[in-house]
């Protein structure tokens, strides 16, 4: 154990002498109240100290004790339905502990350390295991099934494997290594920094399904894909976070609160375990986790929050599930980064963030993917990496904004005018992309409809000539556009409104399966083919912009799920009757 002596403080930085036999990322404890502490950078017998808890009270001479290990995060059964802090405190415990206000220096185990779960063991004496085996389950909730798997590096034969009712720390069996002997356990450490090693990354092929029209049909996110969600103040980014967390098939999800507003996190905590989740019928927090590093904490745990949350994440991949990971935002950790690179004197680049920001934020997204998972048999798991991005004043041309958009493959570019507009989620179509969407076209065309990718083309360049046609109205007026062109903009209206935008608060239309998404788009696209066959027999296009048919294609989103499909055949007929009625005819 090193001991060394405080020799400089700087807000969150403390440089300590005195350390030589101390390591990188060691943790440490900082004064007489052991505040928690990480070594950043070493300079011979000097180290410099990011401090995870207020350093106000601590001064020169007061020692630093290094306790060898790495900043790890503890991984079983006890994850589900938890709230962390930055650093995996677990925040209820404390609060039972010590009352609403985190004592400095507390030191809780993440994992209940009393309660027992019954452990059932799958694997039997004298079986050989390695690392990602797994050799037990435990009942976690009566939603998540937990496999205890071997940790990473693991290698040898089952001497002893016992089922019944444990502690997460209990000997459950033994091991017979070639180091010897060794105690089996259901809880297993691993350091944050370090990503969870795998097999092989695959490439992703398969969509995560949100239930939000816009992602889905438009911007699709792959599982194993990353993607980020930028936009100012006001403009929604935290309503569609919350959608997606919500309504994503992911097995498990991750919301990290990486230093935004308290309130922000307090929502999610009440709104979550009240949310009855459409997988399973409970209660969504049952398959959820959350980092709840708000922005009263120190700046300096933002910057731990983030890889914490993506080692949990990772863990519960490698059983084989797909994990949604939320990051709320990492415009936040960056600003964490940029005062430590500040206090540490280093060289700054642009508007003062570090010069390392673009590689630190790769580290992060590339821990993301669809992989083989380490083991013996050929599980394969998932992580979706999902980052929201605060631009000061919506300005993507920041740094973070930048960095970010190098990096993930899919942009939900977020619009404050629409926001204002009441359009929700407010993803501008016109400048939002995804670079998988032509990786995931033949799985939508095998397992929703032949003709996807077709209609979504179609609304997509109907959407670009609303564009177009919005600035020749702005100059001449609409009356100066030809009859089809004017169908165009009535019909880009309806997918904007009847399409895109979706109702959070209605049961009916908060989450809609991607064949209810085809078929309401091809409604709107079978009301613009038969009402361009109007027009060229000669309709007139005032009384097809009229027709009674529309309210009811606009009302057709909120139609239920169970029995849509005769609510929009009974409006083709209606469209057909009433551009009949109006000199069109089929």
């Amino acid at each position: 154990m090193t001991e060394g002596r405080i020799v400089k403080v700087s807000g969150p930085l403390v440089i300590a002498e005195g350390m030589r036999e101390a390591n990188m990322f060691d943790v440490v404890r900082v004064g007489d109240k052991n505040l928690i502490g990480e070594i950043i950078e070493m300079h011979g017998d000097r180290a410099s100290i990011q401090v995870y808890e207020e350093t106000a009270g601590i001064g020169r001479g007061d020692r630093v004790v290094s306790t060898g290990a790495p900043l790890s995060v503890e991984l079983g059964p006890g994850l589900m339905e938890n709230i962390y802090d930055g650093i995996q405190r677990p925040l209820v415990a404390i609060k039972n502990a010590v009352g609403p206000n985190i004592t400095r220096g507390i030191d809780l185990p993440a994992l209940d350390r009393e309660k027992k779960w019954y452990f059932e063991a799958t694997a039997k004496r004298g079986d050989k295991i390695k690392g990602g085996d797994v050799y037990g389950i435990v009942k976690e909730n009566e939603v998540v099934e937990h496999k205890i798997m071997a940790p990473p590096g693991t290698e040898g034969k089952i001497a002893e494997l016992l089922s019944g009712y444990y502690t997460v720390t209990d000997t459950i069996g033994k091991l017979d290594t070639e180091q010897g002997e060794v105690p089996i356990t259901m809880m297993q450490k691993w350091p944050v920094r370090k990503a969870r090693p795998y097999k092989e990354k695959l490439p992703p092929n398969e969509p995560l399904i949100t239930g939000q029209r816009n992602v889905d049909s438009m911007f699709p996110v792959a599982k194993g894909g990353t993607a980020c969600i930028p936009g100012p103040f006001g403009s929604g980014k935290t309503v569609v976070q919350h959608q997606l967390a919500k309504w994503s098939d992911a097995d498990f999800v991750i919301y990290i609160g990486c230093g935004e507003r308290g309130n922000e996190m307090t929502d999610v905590l009440q709104e979550f375990p009240e949310i009855a989740d459409p997988r399973t019928g409970s209660s969504l927090m049952k398959r959820t986790v959350l980092i709840a590093n708000t922005s009263d904490m120190p700046v300096a745990a933002r910057e731990a929050s983030v890889y914490t949350g993506i080692t949990i994440a990772e863990y519960l991949r490698d059983m084989g599930c797909s994990v949604a990971l939320i990051a709320d935002s990492t415009s936040r950790w960056a600003e964490a980064l940029r005062e430590m690179s500040g206090r540490l004197e280093e060289m700054p680049g642009e508007e003062g963030y570090p010069a390392y920001l673009t590689s630190r934020l790769a580290q992060f997204y590339e821990r993301a993917g669809m992989v083989k998972c380490i083991g013996s048999d050929d599980r394969v798991g998932a992580l979706t990496a999902i980052g929201a991005v605060s631009p000061p004043g919506g300005d993507i041309s920041e740094p973070v904004s930048q960095a970010t958009l190098r990096i993930v493959k899919v942009f939900w570019g977020l619009d404050s005018s629409l926001a204002y507009r009441r359009h929700f989620p407010a993803i501008n179509w016109l400048n939002s992309y995804s670079l998988y969407k032509d990786r995931l076209a033949p799985w939508y065309e095998k397992n929703i409809a032949a003709d996807w990718m077709e209609q979504i083309t179609e609304a997509m360049r109907i959407l670009s000539k609303e564009a177009e046609l919005d600035e020749i109205v702005k100059l001449v007026g609409i009356d100066a556009l030809s009859a089809s062109d004017r169908l165009t903009l009535d019909v880009a209206q309806s997918v904007r409104e009847d399409f895109l935008q979706q109702d959070a608060m209605s049961p009916d239309d908060s989450f809609c399966p991607p064949e209810k998404q085809h078929d309401l788009l091809g409604l709107i696209l079978y009301f613009r083919d038969a009402a361009s066959r109007a027009i060229e027999n000669g309709a007139d296009i005032e009384a097809i912009s009229t027709l009674d048919v529309r309210e009811r294609i606009g009302r057709a989103k909120s139609a239920p799920t169970a029995d849509y499909k005769r609510e929009y055949e009974a409006i083709k007929s209606e469209i057909d009757a009433e551009l009949a009625a109006v000199g069109g005819g089929r």
